[in-house]
């Protein structure tokens, strides 16, 4: 069972619950299990570190001062993500997916050596 901490008791809570069982905080967006609310920290604001804030794509009505979204991305963690998602892999985890996209040819070419060395050696 996974778990999240209550934003507002600090309490352990199942992370499907739509409200803490301990101070009744809404957890979830429109009791949805499968909607995360964010909320801003004491004196914060969600916008200031969102990606739909930096890009200017939100339409939010509360924006630029929403302490809760549906839809809040952090900009730093989007960039990490973008950035690891094209990096250049290493020529080890090239080979590696070379080698698993062509087994049946890796297999075929290995088969042909083995015939080969049969004839020469008959």
């Amino acid at each position: 069972m996974a778990s999240i901490f209550c934003p507002r008791c600090k309490q352990q809570v199942d992370s499907q619950a739509v409200t803490c069982p301990f101070c009744r905080t809404e957890l979830k967006a429109f009791g949805h299990p499968g909607i995360p609310l964010h909320r801003a920290g004491k004196g914060e604001y969600l916008c200031d570190t969102c990606t739909y804030h930096v890009d200017d794509s939100c339409n939010y009505p509360q924006r630029p001062t929403a302490k809760e979204c549906t839809l809040y991305q952090n900009f730093e963690e989007y960039q990490t993500q973008k950035q690891q998602q094209y990096r250049k892999p290493s020529s080890n985890e090239s080979l590696q997916s070379w080698v698993r996209q062509n087994q049946t040819l890796l297999l075929f070419v290995a088969l042909f050596v083995v015939c080969l060395m049969i004839a020469a050696f008959t």
